[in-house]
């Protein structure tokens, strides 16, 4: 006998097979627990991850290191074993710190890899959760709809006007439609209509099925081995960052060789000169830079997710501070998507639900219709006034409490019901469901189709205007009445007025079909519809969006709402908001589509609302935007938003709402779904675009510094102020941890005042190349000129390189305070706002004091201890450069602020 595969089953043998009791409740705890223990995850094995041990011998394939492990060779040879050792120790301390910068980087980057991996709404134990696919197991009866991505193969329950794209499975390019059906005998992937795979995703409709493989065991695990996951790509600035390092490798060897020459042709010995040389290299070549900036951006990305602002590519990371413009979706981001039935209005009256309540005869074939055209559940087990269960939110990792599942539309008109003691589950025991015609961004209305005793009916809901224009009857009193022109208007201003006091109006209806119906054709009776009212639900704005919008606009940056839903409801929400103000211009998604590309790049800066559009319109909205030179935000949730995300510059999806093609397309996830959570990651974006250009202002100052301080005395004849292993030295105490603190530093109070900058600005704009040589020729001749004082006023060669060796040290960790910010001087921040810095500036301090005052390190590095004498002209040196200069940048920035008031009060005199 031929053993049946899982698509030959029936339900009955499906839920045998899986150990499923109920369909309405799932599998319980100790089920998912076992199966979890014994089938494992349901994920594909990743070769992509990275190894510890690995990341830890990848230090020592650094080009610069391998030249270090060369000069220890040579040394050694030559029996120099004194340096072969302390550039052997260097070397290995480097490794380390490189090694914990970078397995910090890589967790971080994993961390931010599993936050946004796809999740799952589940039914178990008679409750819908939404879980990380990767803990479905087989049994698990798992929920989709349009725009999810499939996350097992699953066998099909129940499904509604269901279509699957398979094309990552198949090829196929058209999508397959799905159906609850038994197939016989042996059956291609492609043909088995019962079925759903994972990463394949829904394009229509929704469905109820059963998880029968997940993992390697799936349809797509088993040709995991032809699947190659995309290699990680670098931003545009780590991709700069290597062209320079690529630069700065050709001059510093260049000065490196021309310190060489000049050392070896005044008589020093040529093995000194090419440790000399070699060390000098190392020190020079900032090759620990795109460590830093990885790490930077990691650890950015971190302070985001604590803000929910999910990064999902990082080059996003650096665009977030360019955003000139962010086109946002009203329901859910503007405002809190918590929605409440408020008025009800029938062709005779408005009711006040919230005063006059929902037990009304008139109200209930309405509230019926809102029950059963309907998608949303009560939560097992619960009332409206009795107890809420606590949902595990595993998007953030929180709690929350919550009384209905699903959209909080169909939430609302569900909690109605119940209230006028309306039940859902009364109502479709009385009501056979045949079909249901989904809602979607283009239909915006939603069916359903079903037998009432001997006859059949359709109950409908949706957009006022869209309804009304199939509606031909009205029922006024319980009299069904002809729908003339006069009552029609009526019905229009009414929603009108609804819709000025911000509310959310749906239309509903009916339609009795008789006893036959033609099972074929069912779209074709949403006509002829007997319209039976309003419902207005108010949506509130959301509490911070009002003054992130004002930040916005402090920003350079130019919010516009761009909604599906009324015009006058967009208007009065966007004028509550501030959003919309004088002179700002409202267009309807019917207006767009009269005017040309050029009209509307001319009046698109004007235009701060656009309502009822379609979500092509998105599309279109972004490219003009685009076409005028703006860098576009743009939020989408819905599978037909994908391409405007996708396009636009900065693709925002919703977290909470958002369909899983329109998150691959984005950039950015909003856990929250929060307009405000924009406008957080687009100050985090900033910040860490300034972080990154602090440290490397850092170091590159401190290593032109470096190689200035030995080309000048290799030019004026004299001893070179350090030896190699000082040289070393420096490179690992003032160039890593300080550099790495800066990456965490605060962003400026003020951050959010300045204008978005240009995409295609260079790294050092705005002066950052002349503060990097300026500041890197004050480090040197300091250097010089305390090495100078320790030669004539000492006689100790030992003494003249001390000094230098620790001039050299302290003037980089006085430095590395004012690289805290570029706009403001060091007297303006608060220094116990980085504590990160305070600590490696306080243990790269202690640990050169070491080095000057421990004996065995004293040899090792030739050095002495300092007379406090000494200890204060290396202060009066280095901390007197950083003071004129902090001195300089705050009487720069006076003036600057004088000159902005100026040009302030006379524009406002103009105005």
């Amino acid at each position: 006998m031929t053993t049946k595969k899982i698509y030959n089953l029936t339900i009955k043998e499906i839920m045998k097979k899986f150990g499923i009791n109920y369909l309405d409740s799932g599998l319980d705890p100790n089920q998912v627990e076992e199966r979890l223990k014994t089938i494992g995850l349901n994920k594909i094995p990743d070769n992509s991850g990275y190894s510890v041990l690995g990341l830890f011998f990848e230090q020592f394939k650094d080009f610069m290191v391998l030249v270090l492990i060369g000069a220890i060779i040579i040394s050694g040879f030559l029996g120099e074993f004194d340096d072969a050792i302390a550039i052997l120790a260097i070397v290995i301390l480097n490794a380390i710190m490189g090694f914990v910068q970078e397995i910090r980087a890589e967790r971080s980057l994993q961390a931010l890899k599993e936050l946004s991996a796809p999740q799952a709404k589940v039914l178990r134990d008679g409750s819908i959760e939404k879980i990380p696919s990767q803990e479905l197991v087989p049994g698990d009866i798992i929920l989709v709809e349009m725009g999810d991505k499939i996350p097992a193969d699953a066998r099909i329950i129940k499904e509604s006007n269901l279509k699957i794209n398979e094309a990552s499975l198949t090829g196929e390019s058209m999508a397959v439609k799905k159906e609850n059906t038994t197939l016989e005998g042996k059956v291609a992937v492609g043909d088995r209509k019962n079925m759903i795979h994972m990463g394949t995703v829904v394009t229509k409709g929704r469905t109820e099925a059963v998880v029968t493989a997940t993992g390697i065991d799936t349809e797509m695990g088993k040709i995991a081995d032809l699947l190659k996951e995309s290699e990680d790509s670098k931003t545009p600035l780590q991709e700069r960052l290597n062209d320079l390092g690529q630069w700065l490798v050709l001059i510093c060897f260049i000065a490196c060789v021309a310190v060489v020459g000049l050392g070896v042709i005044k008589g020093e010995s040529t093995y000194k000169m090419f440790l000399a040389g070699v060390s000098l290299a190392v020190a020079a070549i900032p090759e620990g830079l795109p460590a830093i900036v990885t790490l930077s951006l990691a650890i950015g990305v971190q302070r985001m997710i604590k803000r929910n602002a999910i990064i999902r590519k990082l080059p996003a990371v650096e665009t977030l501070g360019c955003a000139t413009v962010i086109c946002s979706d009203k329901t859910g981001t503007l405002t809190k998507n918590e929605m409440t039935v408020q008025q009800i209005y029938t062709p005779d009256q408005l009711y006040n639900c919230q005063s006059e309540g929902f037990e009304r005869v008139e109200l209930s074939k309405i509230l019926e219709i809102g029950a059963i055209c309907n998608n949303a559940r009560l939560k097992r087990g619960d009332s409206v006034s009795g107890k809420i269960n606590e949902v595990k939110d595993y998007f953030l990792g929180e709690e929350s409490k919550k009384e209905v599942v699903g959209d909080p539309t169909e939430a609302a008109l569900l909690l109605a019901a119940n209230k006028a003691g309306l039940k859902k589950e009364d109502l479709r025991s009385e009501f056979s469901k045949i079909l249901e015609v989904p809602f979607s961004s283009n239909r915006k209305r939603m069916s359903i189709i079903g037998k009432k005793g001997r006859e059949y009916e359709l109950f409908i809901k949706g957009a006022p205007d869209v309804l009304l224009k199939r509606c031909t009857n009205y029922i006024e009193n319980g009299q069904i009445k002809r729908l003339t022109p006069t009552v029609k208007n009526k019905i229009i201003k009414q929603n009108e007025k609804l819709a000025n006091q911000a509310l959310r109006v749906l239309a509903v209806g009916y339609r009795k079909l008789g006893s036959n119906i033609d099972k074929n054709n069912l779209k074709k009776y949403e006509n002829n519809i007997v319209f039976a009212g309003l419902v207005g639900m108010i949506d509130p704005p959301r509490s911070q969006v009002k003054s992130a919008i004002m930040n916005c606009k402090k920003a350079g940056i130019t919010p516009k709402m761009v909604t599906g839903d009324h015009k006058n409801t967009a208007v009065a929400i966007a004028k509550e908001l501030e959003l919309l103000n004088k002179g700002g211009q409202v267009v309807t998604g019917k207006e767009l589509s009269q005017m040309s590309d050029q009209k509307l790049k001319e009046q698109i800066d004007k235009i701060a609302v656009f309502a009822r559009v379609a979500p092509e319109d998105k599309l279109r909205i972004v490219r003009i935007l685009q076409e005028k030179g703006h860098v576009v935000a743009m939020t989408g949730d819905g599978v037909n938003d994908a391409p405007a995300v996708k396009k636009a510059d900065i693709g925002i999806a919703m977290g909470e709402n958002g369909t899983d093609v329109t998150k691959e397309a984005s950039a950015l996830i909003l856990a929250d779904d929060n307009f405000a959570t924009i406008v957080a990651a687009i100050e985090e974006g900033r910040a860490i675009y300034d972080n990154i250009r602090k440290f490397i202002r850092y170091l590159l100052s401190c290593n032109i510094g470096e190689i200035l301080a030995m080309f000048l005395t290799s030019l004026l004849g004299l001893p070179l102020p350090l030896i190699p292993i000082q040289i070393l030295w420096v490179n690992l105490v003032t160039d890593g941890l300080p550099a790495l603190a800066l990456g965490v530093d605060p962003a400026d109070d003020d951050i959010m005042e300045r204008q978005p900058r240009s995409k295609e600005e260079s790294i050092f704009a705005h002066g950052l190349k002349w503060k990097i040589i300026g500041r890197g020729i004050l480090i040197a001749l300091g250097t010089v000129l305390v090495f100078l004082f320790g030669i004539r006023f000492t006689n100790s060669l030992v003494k003249a390189r001390t000094l230098a060796f620790t001039n050299l040290v302290i003037a980089q960790l006085f430095f590395v305070f004012s690289c805290r910010s570029e706009e403001h001087s060091l007297l303006r921040i608060n220094p116990l706002s980085n504590i990160y810095l305070l600590g490696a500036v306080a243990f790269s301090f202690g640990m050169h004091y070491l080095v000057l005052h421990l004996p065995f390190l004293q040899e090792i590095f030739n050095t002495t201890v300092l007379t406090r004498g000494e200890w204060g002209l290396i202060i009066l040196v280095s901390g007197g450069s950083t003071l004129m200069t902090e001195i300089v940048q705050f009487i720069i920035n006076l003036f600057k602020k004088n000159i902005s008031l100026i040009d302030f009060e006379e524009s406002a005199s103009k105005t």
